[in-house]
């Protein structure tokens, strides 16, 4: 019997230690450093296209993504690794890229290079918190997308029917055209020189339209969404504080049990030393 479990145990020693090196910080701080030499190649092969150096060093990090993702698969377990959905996100990268890899279509192999740099999201702690709060916050913000989306198209309306003469058909000729020119005037980018200032040179009234418009969509809403997010990011840091003072909270009670079963210990102990005194007296 005992010989049959020391054979049924042994598959999980290695899993054990893979385990550990998987979430070793210096294991980590290594794979982070692979996804910036990475990028740094990347970025490398846009100078020097076809540098057989390159192409070599690029072969080598996709065999080391396999090698980590295997390291995780293997010392985590199938089930604790999968039920983390950054390792799936990885585990799709690391697969798209060996897929794709001998592909013939260039610009599918340079698009699964480029997304392999979002690796470092969940490598990084930081990172990983905040695309967390923004996936987290995306029902929120969808009331302010709908009044986003509201604005837009009554804007777009009132300027394609009242300047579409006055511009070129560019910026108010057609509903999708108003679209694209109020985008460009929430951003601020030349919106007064190209945009606001022909059209109140000949419809005075227009300032209205494009000032109206700029505070309630650059500074209103953007606010909103600053906002949503920041509390989000703000409720992220509550909760880490609220589990860690749950932890604290019931590290210390079993504390005060542990105290209580020694002191109980002592009394039981020092009960039949008194009885037996008795008895000799």
């Amino acid at each position: 019997m005992s010989a049959s479990k020391q054979v049924s145990n042994q598959p999980h020693v290695p899993r054990n230690k893979l385990g550990e090196i998987a979430e070793n910080k210096y294991f980590q701080a290594i794979i982070i450093a692979i996804i910036v030499l990475n990028g740094l190649v990347i970025i490398g092969e846009t100078y020097f296209v076809g540098n057989r150096m390159l192409q070599l060093m690029d072969r080598i990090i996709i065999w080391i993504f396999v090698v980590e993702m295997v390291i995780k698969l293997v010392g985590l377990g199938a089930k604790r690794y999968f039920s983390d959905n950054w390792n799936v996100f990885d585990f799709l990268i690391v697969a798209a890229s060996l897929i794709f890899y001998t592909a013939p279509f260039v610009t599918v192999v340079r698009l699964v290079r480029v997304l392999r740099l979002l690796r470092m999201i969940p490598a990084v702690p930081a990172l990983r918190k905040i695309v967390d709060s923004l996936m987290r916050s995306i029902p929120a913000l969808t009331g302010i997308l709908g009044l986003t989306v509201l604005i837009f198209s009554i804007y777009a309306i009132i300027g394609t029917t009242y300047f579409r003469d006055v511009l070129p058909a560019e910026y108010f000729g057609s509903f999708h055209a108003s679209l694209f020119t109020l985008t460009q005037v929430v951003t601020f980018e030349s919106w007064a020189s190209q945009v606001a200032r022909p059209v109140i040179n000949e419809i005075p009234w227009a300032w209205i339209y494009f000032i109206s418009f700029i505070v309630i969509g650059a500074l209103v809403i953007l606010n909103l969404v600053v906002a949503v997010i920041v509390d989000f990011l703000s409720q992220e840091g509550e909760d880490l504080h609220q589990d860690q003072l749950a932890k604290l909270s019931k590290d210390n009670q079993e504390l005060k049990a542990e105290m209580r079963e020694i002191k109980q210990l002592l009394l039981e102990r020092k009960n039949p030393e008194a009885d037996w005194e008795e008895e000799q007296e």
